[in-house]
């Protein structure tokens, strides 16, 4: 603000990548308004969806698309006024601008330029989820989407659940909680995924439509997750999945479930001889310790 005037100094030139809310209009912050209302042109993900928070706040600036189809083309003309001395804001849909949305591209292109380049903080999905979860917050690792084909889901959290382990064990314990946004319609599919990879007690969160009218948290074992959604018609809304992988410093969790997910896996269609290859690879174990302990456990029954 101008001393004096009550009016506000203008914005220095450059881009500016703004927050908007995820659900709840309230959750916008007052620096962000200020930079909308100051910059020359915004560009949106959807500028049908941010004309309705502009219009909320009544906000009279031009707006430009800016999308994962035209990212890079609109990125050239957008550092062209930029470098010319512009001010121009980025925004989403809902969220951080570059978070598993459009906007990493633009940053690059116009740091290059010799852009300054200005975070305007605010709401986020993932790191809301993770704060409201109860799983470990000291440690994590941002996801964003999995693949959509199946076989390539299993391979990415079979990589993650490796990585997991090695981290695991490297650091004593408490590898961190691993974070995922997923879509409605995916997300069981998605569950029986993480189930079959790290075991029916691995402790897991789903967020769904976090700050608004039906926000939701189901937290507990996945096992226990995919059984209240069965009991649902259908799952609506936007979806944050945390995994909290479990803690094997000492092998114990992976050894009270060695025999089962090997039978899994056979009944997947491997044998037994390539089951414990990929649990090798899941947990980070060797394989031959893997098959001790499942030899033990027969032993035992």
């Amino acid at each position: 603000m101008s001393e004096g005037d009550g009016e506000l100094e203008p914005l220095a030139p450059g881009l500016y990548l703004v927050a908007t809310p995820i659900g709840n209009l309230g959750d916008i912050t007052l620096r962000a308004l200020e930079v909308l209302r100051g910059v020359e042109l915004i560009a949106c993900e959807d500028t049908r969806q941010t004309q309705k928070l502009l219009n909320h706040f009544a906000i009279d600036v031009r707006t430009v698309s800016y999308h994962q189809h035209n990212e890079r083309g609109r990125a050239e003309e957008l550092v062209e006024r930029l470098a010319a001395g512009a001010r121009i804001a980025v925004v989403s849909d809902a969220g951080t601008p570059a978070i598993s949305d459009p906007g990493g591209w633009l940053v690059k292109a116009a740091l290059e330029a010799g852009v300054n380049v200005w975070p305007v903080p605010g709401a986020n999905a993932a790191l809301s989820a993770l704060i409201a979860s109860g799983l470990n917050t000291e440690r994590f690792s941002f996801e964003g989407f999995l693949p959509e084909k199946a076989g390539e889901r299993r391979t990415r959290l079979e990589d993650l659940a490796r990585l997991a382990a090695e981290a695991d064990k490297a650091l004593g314990g408490a590898a961190g909680t691993i974070i995922f946004y997923e879509a409605p319609h995916r997300i069981e599919d998605t569950l029986a995924d993480v189930e079959a990879v790290w075991g029916d007690a691995v402790r897991v969160v789903l967020a769904r439509e976090l700050t608004k009218l039906h926000e939701e948290f189901l937290r507990g074992t996945v096992a226990e997750v995919r059984a209240n959604l069965k009991t649902r018609d259908r799952v609506r809304g936007e979806i944050v999945l945390l995994v909290e992988p479990a803690q094997r410093s000492d092998g114990a969790a992976v050894a009270e479930s060695v025999a089962k997910r090997v039978a899994a896996m056979v009944k997947e269609g491997l044998d037994e001889k390539d089951a414990l290859k990929r649990l090798a690879r899941e947990t980070g174990q060797s394989k031959s310790e893997l098959y001790r302990e499942l030899q033990r456990e027969r032993a035992r029954r």
